[in-house]
């Protein structure tokens, strides 16, 4: 298998490569539309590029391999680093061989990366441009609120907020509508947005969230996979006579951990299943932080289970016990 190893930056990638006689080769390629297609022309058939993963810098590298059927994976630079061993030196090119032998040592672990739809690129466009909004608005009104402390105020400047804050209103309003008549507009994405905020605690903003990063539950398609990205589940601390607790990884998404933060406080408030829940928890002595990981966990299975079943979430639904099941299975096949 013939692996491309690429290392990206924002005007150009560097490309590292063994021909068919054996002998590597280096190129550099213009990060650009022309020159990446002339790019993609010469790539061998059947090979395999693989790339660092440096955010946007490589969609378009990403979306014209689709077009033209060409398999490419993104690794993290971390991944990339730790898995070579002790290296000295480092450049462009240097890095675009490291990549190359990564892709030919580790081609099992590989994932291939596919470019989103049309939809869900203008859904995440949008979303991010919302968040941005929502971040300007905080920051002036934070400084209102810290500048109408002082002994002297400025009518001038409170005019000037108070308008850029109206404006920002609209604005955060007006994408908002944007992002809901998306969603409506795609069949899919609507039935399993309205299956998400069908659960008491889950909004627009966190359903919007999770539909973004797990791709509309198809690239993160179970909710341990889910909770492991969002950082809410624990793994082991462990190394031969010491055992520690277990900790959450720092290797997370910390905007969608936050999000389903916000969304369990609003369970364990007007849900009773989850208010219930952490009582049980809080009785068996285990702190709050730990108690609303374990209810943001638990959210994550409610909603995947809606979202696989096609079935809207219930309050008082009973879940049977599986031993019940077990034995209800075991009679009806001696029967």
């Amino acid at each position: 298998m013939q692996v491309y190893g690429i290392d990206l930056s924002m005007e150009k990638f560097d490309v590292n490569y063994i021909d068919k006689n054996g002998k590597e080769k280096q190129q550099q390629v213009k990060n650009q539309l022309n020159g990446i297609s002339k790019f993609l022309d010469k790539v061998a058939e059947g090979a395999v590029l693989c790339a660092e993963n440096t955010g946007t810098y490589g969609d378009l590298l990403v979306f014209l391999s689709n077009q033209k059927g060409i398999k490419i994976a993104l690794v993290p630079g971390y991944t990339i680093k730790h898995s070579l061993g002790l290296i000295k030196g480092k450049s462009d090119s240097m890095d675009a061989g490291r990549i190359r032998e990564y892709g030919e040592r580790f081609y099992d672990r590989l994932t291939f990366k596919t470019y989103g739809t049309e939809t869900m690129a203008e859904l995440k466009s949008l979303y991010a441009l919302r968040s941005r909004l929502v971040k300007a608005r905080k920051v002036l009104r934070t400084g209102v609120h810290s500048r109408s402390k002082g002994p002297m105020q400025s009518i001038s400047e409170q005019r000037y907020t108070d308008r850029a804050l109206s404006n920002l209103d609209a604005e955060v309003c007006a994408v908002e509508s944007e992002i809901e008549a998306i969603i409506k507009a795609d069949t899919e994405l609507h039935e399993n947005y309205g299956l998400v905020t069908g659960i008491k605690g889950i909004g627009p903003v966190i359903a919007t969230d999770l539909i973004i990063k797990t791709g509309n539950f198809k690239n993160i398609d179970t909710a341990r996979k889910a909770a492991s990205y969002a950082g809410v589940c624990p793994f082991p601390n462990e190394s031969g006579k010491m055992v520690g607790k277990p900790r959450t990884s720092p290797f997370a998404d910390r905007k969608l951990k936050s999000l389903l933060y916000m969304g369990s406080k609003s369970a364990v408030k007007h849900n009773k299943e989850y208010r219930l829940y952490y009582q049980k928890k809080q009785m068996e002595g285990k702190p709050h932080y730990l108690i609303m990981n374990n209810v943001s966990n638990k959210m994550l299975r409610t909603i995947y289970s809606v979202v696989k079943n096609k079935t809207p979430y219930c309050q008082d639904h009973i879940c049977l016990d599986p031993r019940e099941k077990k034995i209800t299975s075991s009679t009806k096949k001696v029967a």
